[in-house]
């Protein structure tokens, strides 16, 4: 008969291995420095919960008018002028429209330059991913004054900037799209001996055209927003007339314009939404 000898065990430090302390260091640096983040967001930043509880009055009179003051405040809306609103609101979706069909358009190719797996080398890489940071940092208002300089007022300029703007956006999208599919599909397609425009374009792109579509509707939902306010500075579309309203006084037609805007974004926004659950 074998008699078991009982093995001893060995004993069991009470420090946790270096990784995972190392792990618990990181953690605990990453928290600090957020939270040092935040309490220095709060110097310069003037939040005073007193004044903004005192002043809701003045935000109630101004939106619901005064009885001392006649024919102030937004309430009933003015619709005398609707007809020519609706129709300054279709031509900002279509400044919507045709600024986020051009950014796909641009984005597409830069996209597939700032990806890791798609990049001919690492200087395209570099320059595109900067150029990328570039027409992000551009916000529409700026690149729209920049536009209007160019080619004078109207939508034009506004589209200009939509499409420079967004591409920025969707082709740092759509390389992060890229650099995640399936890399087997892709060698496949390569070991046929495929032309490198026909691996893009059997390996990549089935793979990237649900992405593509759902970036792409999402930053519609996003640049119809944007382009009901471009017309302050001159760049089409209908916040020229809201604008207009505002700076004379005529909060009526204000508010008209208002309930035009967010009844059309809602729409939009409702209809978007459903497309893109379709194509996920």
């Amino acid at each position: 008969m074998f008699s078991s000898v009982p093995v001893p065990r060995q004993p069991r430090g009470s420090e946790p291995p270096p990784e995972v302390r190392r792990r618990r260091w990181i953690h605990l640096g990453t928290w600090a420095a957020l939270l040092l983040l935040v309490g220095l967001s709060f110097q310069g930043s003037e939040l005073n919960v007193a004044q903004l509880i005192s002043g809701t009055g003045n935000s109630w009179r101004y939106i619901f008018g005064t009885p001392d003051q006649p024919n102030s405040g937004f309430f009933p809306p003015d619709f005398s002028k609707g007809a020519l609103y609706f129709s300054q609101m279709l031509l900002t979706v279509k400044m919507a429209v045709l600024g986020t069909v051009g950014a796909v358009l641009l984005a597409l190719p830069l996209g597939v330059l700032a990806a890791r797996n798609t990049t001919p080398n690492r200087w395209a890489y570099q320059l595109t991913r900067r150029l990328l940071d570039f027409l992000r940092g551009l916000n529409e208002f700026v690149l729209a004054l920049i536009f209007v300089a160019a080619v004078g007022l109207g939508p034009f300029p506004g589209i200009l900037a939509l499409v420079f703007h967004t591409a920025g956006i969707l082709g740092k999208l759509f390389a992060e799209g890229i650099e995640d599919i399936d890399e087997g599909q892709v060698e496949a397609v390569r070991a046929t001996g495929a032309h490198p425009l026909s691996v893009l374009g059997r390996g990549v792109w089935p793979q990237i055209l649900p992405h593509v579509l759902s970036m792409s509707m999402y930053r519609f939902e996003s640049n119809v927003r944007a382009a009901t306010v471009l017309g302050l500075v001159g760049a089409g579309g209908i916040g020229f007339y809201i604008t207009e309203a505002i700076r004379g006084f005529d909060t009526r037609a204000a508010s008209a314009i208002l309930i035009i805007i967010l009844l059309s974004v809602f729409s939009i926004d409702f209809l978007s939404a459903k497309l893109r659950a379709r194509l996920q």
